[in-house]
């Protein structure tokens, strides 16, 4: 029959030969998302291992960095702890901002993706949840290492209200970057491939930084990448709002940056995605 009507699950075919696709609306693709970030909560809580790096890292990072450079920069671990927070603040988030792309990539492996195909839910539920999920892991991160500052005796001038505000924009600096490793979540052949190419891109833009000692101090060769490089700017951000309680130029540009990655690298992400899904 030319036009029988051939349902299929998601899809709707009429007697032409053309495809429609049943598109979920918004509230439905919020709460399936929803559903889907709370699934991400449940798989770290039953497999706590995933949770060291905003647990135990943050922790390890800023005792580390403190007490081996404070001495031999600022003469001091007080006067280097100015320094050095923001710092640990922005290399931790960042760092936490790949796990979206390797449990995507973990998630497709294991069959897990062919599973969601089936459910009637929204296609991009899987994605969108994954990266809500991860604004979580930002929080933890966020409260161990202005908890563990504090402890050591680090007292930001900017006062509270700015601290709260350096991490609103942090954590939307993350969300930016994690487009980038979702992207690379979906493309990449194994959860291992997705790591890796992580590293490459993070290892780099943290230690040729601004982050554990002054530009000024490295060479000529180095520090036109340094100074250009955008953790800089993120990290001076950070630094200006939680110890001058200013909003400074470096601030625009990182937001400028972010929006531009997210420009770039989400639809690629939602592209790569929406074929697969």
């Amino acid at each position: 029959m030319e036009n029988s009507v051939i349902v299929e699950p998601g899809k709707i075919q009429s007697g032409f030969g053309r495809k429609v696709k049943n598109h979920a609306s918004f509230a439905q693709t919020t709460r399936d998302s929803l559903t889907m970030a709370y699934r991400g909560l449940l798989k770290l809580k039953r497999k706590p291992d995933q949770f060291i790096d905003v647990l135990i890292f943050p922790i390890i990072s800023t005792l580390m960095f403190t007490y081996m450079f404070g001495g031999a920069i600022a003469g001091n671990v007080a006067s280097y702890l100015p320094y050095i927070i923001p710092a640990i603040i922005l290399q931790t988030v960042l760092q936490a901002s790949v796990t979206t792309g390797v449990q995507l990539r973990d998630d497709m492996d294991k069959g897990v993706f062919d599973r969601f195909k089936s459910l009637p839910i929204a296609r991009i539920a899987p994605l969108a949840g994954a990266l809500i999920a991860d604004i979580v892991r930002y929080v933890v991160a966020l409260v161990i290492i202005i908890a563990t500052s504090l402890i050591m005796g680090f007292r930001p001038e900017g006062g509270p209200l700015m601290v709260i505000f350096a991490m609103l924009f942090v954590m939307f600096c993350a969300w930016g970057l994690s487009w980038i490793f979702a992207f690379f979540g979906v493309i990449a052949k194994s959860s291992t491939a997705v790591q890796g190419i992580s590293m490459m891109v993070m290892m780099p833009l943290t230690f040729l930084s601004n982050a554990f000692v002054p530009t000024k101090t490295l060479p000529d060769w180095l520090r036109w990448f340094a100074d250009v490089n955008p953790m800089s700017h993120m990290i001076s951000a950070v630094r200006d709002l939680i110890n001058e309680s200013m909003v400074s130029a470096d601030f625009w540009w990182s937001l400028l940056g972010i929006a531009v990655i997210i420009a770039i690298f989400a639809p690629l992400a939602l592209r790569a995605y929406m074929r697969k899904a």
